[in-house]
């Protein structure tokens, strides 16, 4: 169950017109706060996003499942599970018994996959995937968004990498 805080930041978040994907964003970061505050743990960067995203598409948040070929059948036909859920009844509990289990789990689990050095490692291997065009146009919009200094202090950043 997403805490009361993360569901208000992603309902303002769609009254703003925002993407579906900056709104499940909120419940990926509840989910960082969560391995960094020892709650549990995650055993890659990679899974706990995954379940920030499980958590915002039950939670109403309308994300599509990823597009063929870009997941597993089995994740896409989970994920397109937990949008219908999501959108048909948002905010119902999942079954106690299963939920003590999924904690158990994740407590056995690291920490380090909320860590920041993983988070960026795992930025840095999504925008490489994405390929030139797309960072492209990301570096643009920072421009936009951002204004040309901040861009550019971003820029020296990744540079030094």
């Amino acid at each position: 169950m997403p805490e009361k805080k993360t569901l208000e930041r992603a309902r303002k978040d769609a009254s703003e017109g925002k993407a579906p994907s900056t709104q499940a964003g909120e419940f990926v970061r509840e989910e960082m706060d969560h391995i960094r505050e020892g709650k549990h743990g995650a055993r890659s960067t990679k899974q706990a996003i995954a379940i920030g995203l499980s958590k915002a598409r039950r939670a109403g948040v309308d994300l599509p499942p990823p597009k063929k070929g870009k997941a597993t059948e089995s994740t896409r036909k989970q994920a397109a599970r937990n949008n219908a859920k999501g959108q048909k009844s948002p905010g119902a509990k999942p079954s106690r018994t299963r939920s003590r289990a999924t904690k158990s789990a994740l407590k056995r689990e690291g920490r380090q996959a909320a860590s920041h050095s993983a988070l960026s490692r795992q930025a840095h291997a999504s925008a490489r995937r994405r390929g030139a065009a797309n960072r492209s146009l990301a570096a643009k919009k920072a421009v936009r968004t951002k204004g040309a200094a901040g861009a550019a202090r971003k820029a020296v950043r990744s540079r030094a990498r």
